[in-house]
């Protein structure tokens, strides 16, 4: 029997690891900027200096003030900024570093190319350098998670496309015949990003030489296809190749078997055919015909059955193994984001029902519920990969297994006095806007007055 020798390319890894933890930190950044802009809409005047009068009154009430602070670093401009550099630059880089490490050990090979890695690599942060550029300048198509002009479309599409050609390229030269789970998660992202991306950014460019352009679509048609893929996006971005690197770095971190095989074969085929109908529930009461938001409530309750199926896998690989969670932040931090993951996914079809919808959408429970997913979710995932490869691609010991632990807990606290608070004022914020009556006057006390 002849003897292969092999290398993995680890350096691609440590790129996107290095990539993961800098936008991370910005991505971080923009978000305590916006909330702080919430209610002190002057701070980039405060830090940076203004002549505007107005704006200095803005203590007053002189409302101009605050209209005049929608500049380069306006609330609107912030936020997309913190969106976009979250699910683009944290998450999709730490995606990558998963994929890019799983992918080569679970195939015993090289991935295909090195050059297409690191053209993947390089055009992908390029992509993410001309989104803070062109959001700064105001240059935008206003589409939730989609607000890039159709340049960086492209450069997104091209990118994606390299990623693929390798993955599957990689996929074609395996070693070993069978396919594990995390790889069908991989996979299926693939294929569905690339869908939802090249569909909901169809757009016709107003000049070639600029970069204002309009959607092929109008009206109620833009509007569900651009929520077919806001919700995908968090379908398709932020969890099933979350839920591959889970599959993946759970066991290994646990050094345990995932706790059934079969269950997390059944949790993939019915998540992804359930998951990508969902979309209309993001446009309940609207002009979107009833049926189609009828569709879209009922694949949302659906979806609980396959997510905790998946969460569910997910802890209880854990099955004797709760003594090691004790003493290791990387399976602390694996715990909170399956436990997230649980959380999110039982309260997205609880709003995406009519009755609970009225009282929910458009008010602070909304934030608290996508926090719980990016933070929890998304946000531990991340850190708990790191912890795990950190020691392992640059070959020592962690320096700090209290810091981790610190990490975490500040991390765990954090996250519970962000959601808690906002589940608080949005169910007020609901119940309160439920007491206009038909004239549009508050029933309660203060209403009065307006009267």
């Amino acid at each position: 029997m002849e003897t292969q020798k092999f290398s993995y390319d680890n350096s691609i890894v440590r790129a996107f690891l290095y990539a993961t933890i800098v936008f991370g930190l910005i991505g971080f950044t923009f978000g305590l900027t916006a909330a702080l802009m919430l209610f002190y809409p002057e701070l980039p005047e405060f830090l940076f200096g203004t002549d505007d009068t107005t704006i200095r009154s803005l203590s007053s009430g002189n409302i101009q003030g605050l209209i005049n602070t929608h500049g380069a670093f306006g609330f609107g401009r912030i936020r997309m900024l913190h969106t976009s550099t979250v699910i683009f630059a944290f998450v999709c880089n730490i995606v990558y570093t998963g994929i890019y490490y799983s992918l080569q050990r679970l195939l015993k090979t090289r991935m295909y190319s090195d050059t297409l890695s690191w053209l993947h690599f390089w055009t992908w942060q390029f992509m993410i350098v001309a989104t803070f550029i062109t959001f700064f300048m105001g240059i935008n198509t206003s589409k939730e998670y989609a607000e890039h002009e159709w340049p960086i479309d492209i450069l997104i599409a091209f990118s994606w496309i390299i990623f693929g050609a390798n993955m599957f390229l990689t996929i074609a030269k395996r070693r070993v015949r069978h396919l594990y789970v995390a790889i069908w998660f991989y996979i299926g992202t693939w294929i569905a990003v690339a869908m939802l991306h090249i569909f909901n950014n169809l757009e016709v460019p107003l000049s070639f030489t600029g970069w204002k352009s309009y959607s092929a679509y109008a009206g109620v048609k833009d509007a569900i296809v651009q929520w077919w893929y806001g919700h995908n996006a968090v379908a398709f971005v932020l969890t099933t190749p979350v839920l591959g690197l889970m599959y993946y770095f759970l066991p290994k971190a646990a050094d345990r078997p995932v706790f059934s095989y079969k269950l997390s074969i059944i949790h993939f085929w019915s998540l992804i055919f359930v998951y990508i109908w969902a979309g209309p529930h993001h446009l309940q009461y609207t002009a979107l015909p009833a049926w189609a938001q009828a569709v879209g409530t009922g694949f949302s309750i659906m979806l609980i059955a396959p997510s905790w199926g998946g969460m569910l896998n997910g802890l209880l690989t854990l099955r004797g193994a709760w003594d090691k969670v004790r003493e290791n932040p990387i399976l602390k931090f694996f715990v909170v984001a399956v436990t997230c993951y649980g959380m999110a996914t039982f309260e997205g079809p609880l709003l995406a029902t009519k009755n609970i919808n009225k009282i929910g959408h458009f008010t602070d429970w909304v934030i608290g519920h996508v926090h719980l997913g990016a933070l929890g979710w998304n946000g531990f995932m991340a850190f708990g990969v790191i912890y795990y490869l950190v020691p392992i691609l640059w070959r020592t010991k962690l320096w700090s297994v209290k810091l981790a632990n610190w990490h975490f807990w500040l991390g765990t606290l954090g996250i519970i006095f962000y959601a808690v608070p906002m589940y608080i004022a949005g169910f007020t914020q609901g119940l309160m806007w439920k007491q206009f009556n038909r004239i549009n006057t508050k029933s309660w006390g203060l209403g009065k007055k307006f009267r």
